[in-house]
């Protein structure tokens, strides 16, 4: 039994990366011309990308709905949902007019004919 402790080691060891390179495989050719298969490296990704693109609409959306409603409508709308459930006054939260939402709308109300 003590002879094989190395071999289920080494068993064991290959067995485990055998389980990596299911995720996929980088192949690389060493020095002396042989091809080694390693396992990708799994490394999780945040979308950077996505969340900016989502905040620019999302301010691109409030200031197109400040330039239309004007501000004391829009006030007004944001007061009321201050008053209803935890969900909306969330929303009003998110829904404060802010530095970029006003830029955003003069940059509207510039363009679209009133």
């Amino acid at each position: 039994m003590q002879a094989n402790v190395p071999f289920d080691k080494r068993l064991k060891r290959i067995v485990r990366r055998h389980e990596k390179m299911a995720n996929g495989a980088v192949k690389t050719v060493n020095a002396d011309g042989l091809i080694v298969a390693r396992p990708r490296m799994y490394r999780p990704r945040f979308p950077l990308k996505g969340l900016i693109v989502v905040l620019f609409l999302g301010f691109l959306f409030k200031g197109f709905l400040f330039a239309y409603l004007g501000e004391a409508a829009y006030a007004d709308r944001v007061a009321a949902l201050q008053g209803g459930t935890v969900m909306e006054q969330a929303g009003a939260w998110i829904m404060q007019p802010d530095v970029a939402t006003t830029f955003v709308a003069q940059g509207i109300q510039t363009i679209l004919p009133q």
